[in-house]
């Protein structure tokens, strides 16, 4: 088994799963519980926001533990907009964001934010002069996320934090699940008030996350109840997770630079890979770090993505169509069509995302079933385009 789809889901980590493991054996008390159990649960609930605060060099009272990715771009985008309310209504983020963030848009627009949708070109990259214009008084929140999870493309985060950063009423918000551990992700040094990630990105449980608030920031709570998180975030904390989650963060942003240097080397060797099939076509740009090292995406327009994926399975190979997140959906790929492509392309794209595991040898063998499966299909292809002429 190749497994190409870690922008998915990530395997846990032995360490990880030792470290859960032995929490989940010895350290079963409630945090909240005032008795020794309890407060040995709270101690590790701390020494992990320690630990992940540390990493991203913030304070640990700016981290704050979520269910995962999801639920921290829900709560940023709607805590924000809710709780700041009366400085305006007008929020802006780009065309090509995850669901989860996308989604909340487009429901906040339904209780009466104004929001706008900011273009980017054909290569995935923001308008910024779009940006600059679309700000106004009235705006209170800017989202994009770091590094697009369909097609790998990076987004000026740094130059958008530089935009806002005199602008004390508009809060920047940055969706980072598909950054923290492929690029540096200092909030500060972004420019961001917050910024989102998951744990199963990282080698971590799934159904874990966190939201980092910088301080100052207020947002409204989503859940209310125990009081948890400082009254933000309520709800028994899941201690193994959480400690799970920071030895995931601690490892991934230490081996960092290593995993940027050799993900950079198997993006290069698949990009030759790619471009050796003319059917195939590479997306994103070859701006120099403007695409993630661990992230490359093609697209076969004419074929559905579908196909391919099922037809490298049967080779053993695993790989993605699009975000896992709405890989069930038959309609074009928002991000896609977006980007300017074609419905034909918007439906054929591949995603292959790889880690330190992976090696240039996978990447030979990828090569290999990749000419089989095309040579499988192409048949195909062919067909519908003489029906479509016919």
């Amino acid at each position: 088994m190749l497994y190409l789809d870690y922008a998915a889901t990530a395997p846990m980590l032995p360490e990880v799963i030792d470290t859960m493991t032995e929490v989940m054996k010895t350290h079963y008390g409630n945090p909240s519980s005032l008795h020794r159990l309890g407060i040995d649960a709270q101690t590790l609930v701390a020494r992990s926001r320690e630990t992940i605060a540390s990493a991203l060099h913030c304070k640990a009272a700016e981290i704050r533990f979520t269910s995962g990715g999801t639920e921290s771009n829900n709560w940023a985008i709607r805590g924000a907009a809710y709780r700041y309310r009366h400085r305006g209504t007008h929020l802006i983020t780009s065309q090509i964001e995850h669901d989860s963030v996308y989604a909340t848009f487009r429901q906040l627009e339904q209780e009466g934010f104004r929001v706008t949708y900011v273009p980017v070109d054909r290569t995935g990259r923001i308008d910024m002069d779009a940006l600059r214009a679309a700000l106004t008084d009235d705006t209170i929140l800017v989202s994009v996320m770091y590094v697009n999870n369909e097609m790998g493309r990076v987004q000026p985060i740094r130059e958008i934090g530089e935009l806002l950063r005199p602008r004390v009423k508009t809060l920047f918000h940055v969706d980072a699940v598909q950054a923290l551990g492929k690029l540096q992700v200092v909030p500060q040094e972004l420019g961001a008030d917050l910024l989102t990630c998951a744990a199963h990105k990282l080698g971590g449980p799934k159904g874990t996350g966190f939201l980092y608030i910088r301080s100052g920031v207020e947002l409204q709570p989503l859940l209310y109840g125990g009081g948890q998180e400082q009254g933000l975030r309520s709800g028994t904390e899941n201690v193994p997770a959480i400690v799970g989650m920071a030895k995931a963060v601690r490892i991934a942003v230490q081996q960092q630079p290593q995993f940027a240097a050799h993900t950079a080397e198997l993006r290069t060797k698949l990009e030759s890979v790619i471009g050796a099939h003319p059917e195939l076509t590479l997306s994103g740009t070859d701006e120099p770090g403007g695409m993630a090292p661990h992230l490359i995406h093609f697209t076969y327009p004419g074929m559905k993505s579908e196909v391919l994926v099922h037809a490298l399975e049967q080779r053993g190979i695993f790989v993605s169509a699009r975000s896992a997140c709405s890989s069930s959906v038959e309609k074009p790929s928002r991000i896609l069509t977006a980007m300017g492509y074609t419905d034909a392309a918007a439906r054929s794209g591949i995603r292959l995302s790889y880690s330190l595991q992976q090696t240039l040898g996978d990447v030979e063998r990828f090569d290999r079933m990749l000419t089989e499966v095309l040579k499988a299909v192409k048949p195909q292809v062919t067909a519908r385009s003489r029906k479509g002429r016919n």
